[in-house]
């Protein structure tokens, strides 16, 4: 037998990291939670309560964190940058804090400046940071994204050269989310897709993969949108991600919606991805 894939989703943590996090876990029937422990559209350096962390670390939920949206490693602007390795340091720490599985950052754009000169930043201040993770602390987990604008990693294919620029450091993961993907250009909802999308993915980057924001897509495939929609009712459709659970590169990979709408939208939509698994 494969083993299981925990089915979660974003998770409010309003009330405190834990105890907003974990009731809005219950309320929604998820088996797992991915959270942030700073602004997502800012660069301050929230600090965690440790009553909250501990509660959070000793509770045995698998957890993620992802870091804020500003974060953009190819990013031309001085600022930008080092707020970039600031914001995920610190993210990393607070993620050692929580007994976080994994922190999701986006692979980044290099905005105006070249690829080659945006890929030379990446390797410079994201290896230091990766050789900072203690033993026991979470992989970082490169997202890549919808393959708009300047866009430095939106394929599966685009994660090789990603990765060896990062010399296939030990502690890099992957978070593949399905609606970038199709965005992209993966077909998933089309037969045979969602097996040529994650085969490619096993070739590439074998046992890499530890988490899959599991949304479907506002947009048609290859828009290049990044554009969430509910489980099911979008251009991917349902049964896709019931196919993506039974491929051998998903089997106990964790499962986390970021999908539209709040607790009894993410309930449902976690509801149906059980039923496609367990069915």
């Amino acid at each position: 037998m494969s083993p299981t894939s925990l089915i979660g989703g974003h998770v409010s943590v309003a009330g405190g990291l834990a105890t907003g996090g974990l009731a809005y876990m219950a309320e929604i029937g998820a088996e797992m939670i991915q959270v942030f422990v700073t602004n997502p559209r800012g660069w301050a350096l929230t600090e965690g309560r440790p009553d909250e962390d501990a509660k959070l670390a000793e509770s045995g939920v698998e957890t993620f964190v992802h870091v804020p949206y500003l974060v953009n490693f190819g990013s031309p602007n001085p600022e930008t940058l080092a707020n970039s390795i600031a914001v995920v340091r610190h993210t990393l720490r607070r993620g050692v804090a929580i007994a976080a599985k994994g922190v999701v950052v986006h692979t980044g754009s290099a905005v105006t400046q070249s690829r080659d000169d945006a890929m030379r930043q990446v390797r410079d201040n994201l290896l230091p940071l990766l050789d900072e993770i203690p033993d026991g602390g979470p992989d970082l987990l490169l997202e890549p994204m919808a393959g708009q604008g300047a866009m430095l990693c939106a394929t599966v294919q685009d994660l090789e050269p990603y990765l060896a620029t990062l010399d296939w450091h030990p502690r890099v993961g992957v978070c593949l989310d399905t609606c970038h993907a199709f965005a992209a250009g993966h077909d998933l909802a089309k037969e045979g897709g969602v097996a040529e999308t994650f085969d490619a993915l096993h070739k590439i980057a074998p046992g890499r993969l530890k988490l899959i924001h599991t949304n479907d897509s506002k947009d048609v495939c290859g828009a290049k949108k990044d554009r969430h929609e509910n489980i099911g009712a979008g251009h991917i459709g349902a049964q896709p991600f019931g196919d993506m659970m039974r491929h051998p590169a998903v089997a106990g990979v964790p499962i986390c919606i970021e999908t539209p709408g709040k607790a009894p939208k993410n309930a449902e939509d976690i509801a149906l991805l059980k039923k496609l698994r367990d069915g």
